[in-house]
């Protein structure tokens, strides 16, 4: 890696872009668009049309990098995973692991966020989704907690940032996109984020904990009865994440194989066990699903045309030499790359991110020699964080919006729960056995 060279090459960069007018105009009208408060996917999908007008580029090649871009197999893991998380929400499956941990940990001090915590963990290995947490899930621990004399604005911290560990605990939706846009095992970024996950959660309940006891938050009584009783009817649902963890460590099935056993155990269980399942709420999670899942595919395939023409024009690559070029210290450029995925992950889509930055990011994690694994793991960790940071962390928006929640309220009551999300993300950057030891130790 040669610093010097850096500064040239962005000057170089700079000149190409004022010397070609379709380039301008493409960028141009992207940032337009944007502007106008255009969706991102609708955005960049018109820059790209633009681009290929104007360049006289094949709509039929353009067609067919959209389409090999979800043509990967892992992405039939993505719908099915989105169906588990709303599924186990509408029938109820999510109640029972909430009211098992409060009777487990509700003596406690803040024994209900502490629940809240840990439930978050639970469900994180049955979505995968920070949203379907937020929005499903946490509800229930929000009215839980408002009920017996938490602080609206401190329920909604906790529950914000708990969220985010359903992206990195497996199974992980950023994970298996990121696995499919830089070719790696989705197996081992699984096994990768299960310490992460458990290190985000220790620290977050140790917030939570001092919070508890400053303000003096009410205990539930032990009672061992009705926690055996709450515990036998859980069980059900606690072995999805088993299953799923067990099947990748023993080599039973792959990540989309076991989102199609997760949807089968998730129906089984609600139907002839809990009998919760009816075909209303069947239909609801069905469509939901298939809304969300046709969004996120959205976004990756158009965003696929939007990269495709950044690496057309050598753009990716000259990003990249300024990125390699501020520093030829490894440490400064992760702090950088760190910086630069939390601003974008306050206001852009996840899955846009990885498919845009991912063509950058990779050649500079391949220059300095970092394991992909635990380069997947801190990228999807940034934006996870970027999603409950204000001013516009979806995660914020949605729980605002399903609590009745004044955003204001929310964005000071989470600085503080920021600390512990920040202090994990530190670790996992500089440490990297956090993330490797496990994968390696199981998979390797």
């Amino acid at each position: 890696m040669n610093p010097s060279a850096s500064p040239w090459k962005r000057k170089e960069a700079v000149c190409l872009i004022n010397l070609d007018p379709y380039l301008a105009v493409y960028f141009i009208t992207f940032v337009a668009l944007i502007l106008l408060r255009v969706p991102i996917a609708y955005a960049m999908m018109a820059s790209a049309f633009e681009y290929v007008v104007f360049n006289h580029q094949s709509f039929v090649m353009f067609a067919q990098k959209t389409a090999n871009s979800l043509a990967d197999f892992n992405m039939l893991a993505l719908p099915a995973f989105l169906f588990v998380g709303c599924f186990m929400n509408e029938v109820g499956l999510t109640d029972r692991l909430f009211g098992m941990f409060e009777k487990w940990i509700g003596h406690l001090p803040g024994g209900l966020a502490h629940a809240n915590v840990l439930s978050s963990m639970v469900f994180a290995g049955m979505s995968g989704s920070a949203v379907a947490d937020a929005g499903g899930l946490g509800a229930i621990e929000m009215e839980a907690m408002k009920k017996n004399g938490y602080d609206e604005d401190f329920a909604g911290a906790v529950t914000a940032a708990s969220s985010v560990i359903g992206p990195i605990f497996p199974p992980s939706i950023p994970l298996i996109i990121y696995g499919s846009v830089a070719s790696v095992s989705v197996d081992q970024l699984f096994m990768g984020g299960v310490v992460p996950g458990l290190l985000m959660g220790v620290l977050l309940m140790v917030m939570v904990l001092y919070f508890a006891i400053v303000r003096r938050y009410e205990r539930h009584p032990f009672r061992l009865r009705a926690l055996i009783r709450q515990f036998l009817g859980s069980i059900p649902a606690l072995i999805t994440p088993v299953i799923i963890l067990c099947g990748f460590v023993v080599g039973w099935f792959t990540p989309t194989e076991a989102s199609s056993i997760a949807v089968i155990y998730s129906l089984l269980i609600a139907l002839f066990l809990y009998r919760t399942l009816d075909w209303k709420s069947f239909k609801k999670c069905l469509k939901d699903s298939a809304i969300s899942s046709a969004n996120t595919l959205f976004i990756i395939g158009t965003s696929t045309l939007f990269t495709y023409v950044m690496a057309m024009e050598g753009i990716s690559r000259q990003f990249a030499d300024v990125i390699l070029g501020i520093s030829s210290n490894p440490n400064v450029v992760l702090l950088v790359i760190n910086v630069l995925l939390l601003v974008l992950g306050m206001v852009m889509e996840p899955g846009a991110i990885l498919t845009l930055m991912l063509p950058v990011l990779l050649p500079i994690a391949n220059g300095l020699g970092l394991d992909l694994v635990h380069f997947g793991v801190m990228v999807v960790l940034n934006l996870m964080i970027g999603q409950v940071t204000p001013p516009f962390g979806v995660c914020l928006f949605v729980i605002s919006d399903v609590n009745k929640l004044k955003l204001e309220r929310l964005y000071r009551s989470i600085l503080p729960f920021l600390v512990p999300l920040i202090l994990t993300l530190i670790l996992v950057t500089y440490i990297p056995g956090i993330v490797t030891a496990l994968p390696n130790a199981l998979l390797s």
